[in-house]
């Protein structure tokens, strides 16, 4: 299996063998002692011959390539079997309180589209836990104060690629909803539920 914009290897099965790219020499320093080998690498340009994986995937990453059209075309040519990709599907922002809210630039079209380049793929939806341990920007739906914490949002991507301003006003705002009770006036009974369908799709195109 190849995986593609890797990162840290955070997502990356221990049971299989796996084969890393990660164009980022800062992202590769930070890969744990024993992680899978890691190639320096664009999606857009795979240094694989075809089908040389039985299976490709991509986690959260394909938003940060400069051609995702292209990088997906690259996943299905070096994969045998299947091609699986986890994002979230920007038409379904409405189902988030973060951009329904706060930041509707985050918005987009249907993630069905986005994927046509796999050429046919099931949309698999994927509920969150109310606990979900991972940092990324939908696990904290049901715990806003959470995205105060500024160690929290600098592991979020997003907020990096909104850039400062936008992120000190959206603070600022769910601070100040969260302090009158505003924010629980929008969402009532959202705290309490386990799990919750924000738009996270799993991406599965067979060959």
């Amino acid at each position: 299996m190849v995986n593609v914009g890797a990162g840290t290897g955070s997502y990356e099965p221990s049971d299989l063998d796996v084969t890393a790219v990660e164009p980022s020499s800062v992202m590769r320093a930070q890969r744990p002692p024993g992680a899978a080998p890691c190639v320096d690498a664009r999606a857009e340009a795979l240094p694989f011959h075809d089908e040389a994986f039985d299976a490709a995937m991509a986690v959260l990453s394909d938003h940060h390539w400069e051609d995702r059209a292209a990088g997906l075309r690259e996943l299905r040519r070096v994969a045998r079997r299947r091609v699986v990709v986890m994002q979230w599907d920007q038409s379904l922002a409405d189902r988030l309180w973060i951009s329904r809210d706060y930041l509707p630039g985050l918005a987009g079209p249907p993630l069905r589209e986005l994927m046509a380049p796999l050429g046919g793929a099931e949309l698999r939806p994927l509920p969150l836990p109310r606990d979900c341990r991972d940092g990324f920007l939908l696990a904290w739906w049901a715990r806003p104060e959470a995205l105060l914490d500024a160690d929290v949002r600098a592991n979020i991507s997003v907020c990096a690629l909104i850039g400062r301003e936008a992120e000190a006003a959206f603070v600022a705002r769910l601070a100040g909803d969260l302090a009158d009770g505003t924010w629980d006036a929008r969402n009532p009974g959202l705290r309490e539920r386990d799990e919750h369908d924000v738009g996270l799709r799993l991406v599965v195109a067979e060959r």
